[in-house]
């Protein structure tokens, strides 16, 4: 699941980057916000940008992606040009971000927010500080980018279970309570396999695009994962990064990934048997662009 949530963004940001450098040359700087360890450094790496702030909460995690960043530049080709980095800790739902840049002119062609901003609905102060942090050191046509937990199809989830959790094996949503979903601080708690287990907040996407629209941004595309991903596997090398990302598996005994071939027939495209379990589907088909 992790490697095809992996291949999911590397689509998003590689389109994303073409669409930048289609507008004419130009250095391309990106800011990563919510970096976390730097699991997106090699796609700023192919995507061949020129400059990346990464920024996050986690003084540990900064490090950590630092420390990434500074092996990969060790270990890059005497010809190849890596690209510059500042590395910010900082809660970029509470400080203001282009305080603490390095160069206080710096604009961005592309803020990605990759799994991070939900963490930011806790209270209107705290989403818009968020926002205001993602756009306001955007270029005029720049993008802001990212993936975030669907609010209507975790409440339609949980209107339909006859307790206050649902889910399976692989993930599990608990609610407080049900029935009143306030436009902010919603909270609900996130368990992934016993990695991950965090309290997070609703993100109404309808009032998020009415928030953007005060930093002058506009929505160009918002699309479930599983829509995201049946349009993209249709493109050849789209597929074939596919194949090389993700972890297949080799039977089906269980039946469990059905799904997968019913979901490769409607793209129009043979995947490998594996693509995801049903488990692993349901818990991921609750997150969109």
């Amino acid at each position: 699941m992790r490697n095809f949530n992996n291949w999911l963004k590397s689509v998003l940001i590689g389109e994303i980057l073409e669409q930048v450098r289609g507008a004419g040359p130009q250095q391309i700087s990106v800011l990563d916000l919510g970096c976390g360890k730097g699991g997106d450094l090699l796609k700023w790496r192919r995507g061949g940008i020129n400059h990346l702030v990464c920024a996050d909460i986690a003084a540990v995690s900064v490090e950590q992606c630092q420390s990434r960043y500074e092996d990969m530049k060790r270990k890059s080709h005497a010809n190849e040009k890596i690209f510059s980095a500042q590395f910010i800790t900082a809660d970029c739902s509470k400080e203001v971000l282009s305080e603490k840049l390095d160069h206080p002119e710096l604009m961005f062609d592309v803020c990605s927010c990759q799994f991070v901003y939900h963490y930011s609905f806790e209270s209107e102060q705290k989403a818009d500080m968020m926002l205001r942090n993602a756009c306001e050191r955007l270029k005029p046509g720049g993008y802001f980018i990212g993936t975030t937990p669907d609010a209507f199809e975790l409440i339609k989830r949980l209107e339909a279970s006859d307790s206050l959790t649902f889910g399976n094996e692989v993930f599990k949503v608990s609610f407080q309570s049900k029935g009143s979903y306030p436009l902010f601080g919603c909270q609900y708690h996130f368990s992934l396999e016993d990695v991950v287990d965090v309290p997070e907040f609703l993100v109404y996407f309808p009032l998020f695009e009415h928030m953007a629209k005060r930093y002058n941004m506009r929505l160009v595309m918002k699309q479930r994962f599983s829509e995201f991903s049946e349009e993209k596997v249709k493109k050849e090398h789209h597929r074939s990064l596919m194949m090389k990302m993700m972890a297949l598996e080799a039977t089906d005994s269980r039946g469990e990934y059905c799904h997968a071939k019913d979901h490769s027939s409607r793209a129009g495209v043979r995947l490998p048997l594996g693509t995801l379990s049903r488990s692993e589907w349901e818990a991921t088909s609750k997150f969109f662009h």
